[in-house]
């Protein structure tokens, strides 16, 4: 992605960075979750307290409290049953190192945000595309917590839908994220031409569905069965799809059906990611880097998955495939950011029947 000069008007370059600095910190909350999920912290807290919950347990006996608070729910009595002290901590750590990271982007979001809006930094629409992100980050709080309400009562595990909409948005929250400090970065359309947006689009979707099949996978914990490659249990369509009777939901509740489901969304997007890259080829030079790059980290984001399935998923692998989805998720922002040209705004000049000054006889296309 090379640096371009901001658009013509735009916010300080401090707005910019900060921006890409929250970029990172929910990238960074996504493979911490992953994490959570790999080492089955995520309902070692059973509570959700916003102010005193950043605190840990601070001595022996608010560690037995935490510890008894856990051996009510079910993933206990039916899962970790006779878990020690040491052993739940080590769980314990990573759930309070989510939440607390949750907490600090927060305020590490809404914080700036007030300053920058006081000084006049950041004002119109900007101003309000702003705090509807910061509305999307307390959003994605409360769906967190809905998440792992889920696996307190009835379940030893939290609900495959809860998550995938839990995961969901929180990649929704990133790419928005990534777009806005593209928007504060270089004119949109830049690289727009030979019919190239309406792909880019389509595989944007695609990642993203990509992204929501890899979170029922997580959900039901898919990934520790069938790990072979590029067959399952023998054959290409595991015998396990469907249940008797054969239901819709079996699509999502049943492992063997989410695991090959995923699987074949690879395949596509592979197949996808080809096309778009041959298109891009044909386009021109100006286009190739759009094509390359795509095809390029869906190939070694399909890799790793592969890599981490043949492997049972490692923590690493499995945090690595994580933080490769969030890489592809990147440039395919990027892009339909630089292949869509950008709408025109009502107030141009052009719009309003106004003249264009001789200094600027073509206007810089918005953000």
């Amino acid at each position: 992605m090379n640096a371009q000069n901001p658009p013509a008007g735009a916010p300080p370059r401090i707005v910019r960075d900060w921006l890409a600095v929250m970029a990172g910190l929910i990238a960074i909350m996504v493979v911490v979750g992953g994490a959570t999920r790999l080492t089955d912290s995520g309902l070692s807290i059973v509570q959700w307290d916003l102010i005193m919950g950043t605190l840990p347990p601070l001595s022996a006996a608010d560690w037995e409290e935490a510890f008894a608070q856990y051996r009510q729910i079910p993933e206990y009595e039916l899962v970790n049953a006779g878990m020690s002290l040491h052993e739940f901590k080590s769980i314990f750590w990573w759930e309070w190192a989510h939440r607390n990271l949750g907490r600090f982007i927060g305020l590490a979001f809404a914080l700036p945000l007030l300053w920058f809006s006081a000084r006049g930094l950041v004002r119109g629409n900007l101003r309000w595309r702003l705090w509807g992100l910061f509305a999307l980050v307390c959003l994605q709080g409360a769906i967190g917590w809905f998440m792992v309400s889920s696996g307190l009562s009835e379940r030893v595990d939290v609900s495959q839908y809860r998550l995938a909409l839990h995961l969901g948005t929180a990649f929704v929250l990133f790419g928005l994220v990534v777009w806005q400090v593209l928007a504060l970065s270089r004119p949109r359309g830049t690289g727009a031409g030979a019919r190239l947006g309406g792909f880019a689009v389509f595989m944007l979707c695609a990642v993203f569905a990509q992204i929501i099949l890899g979170a029922f996978v997580a959900g039901l914990r898919a990934g520790l069965t069938y790990n072979s490659w590029p067959l399952m249990d023998g054959g290409f369509l595991p015998d396990a799809y469907f249940g008797e009777p054969a239901r819709f939901a079996d699509l999502f509740e049943r492992i063997a059906a989410v695991q090959f489901n995923h699987r074949l969304g690879a395949y596509l997007l592979f197949a996808l990611a080809g096309a778009f890259a041959w298109r891009c080829y044909r386009a021109g030079p100006a286009y190739r880097r759009y094509g390359a790059s795509m095809f390029g980290a869906v190939t070694v984001q399909a890799l790793i998955g592969i890599w981490t399935l043949v492997a049972v998923v490692p923590l690493p692998l499995g945090l690595l495939h994580q933080a490769g989805a969030l890489g592809v998720l990147t440039v395919a922002v990027w892009s339909v950011y630089a292949l869509s040209p950008a709408r025109r705004r009502a107030t141009d000049p052009a719009r309003r029947g106004g003249h264009r000054s001789a200094a600027h006889p073509h206007p810089a296309p918005a953000p």
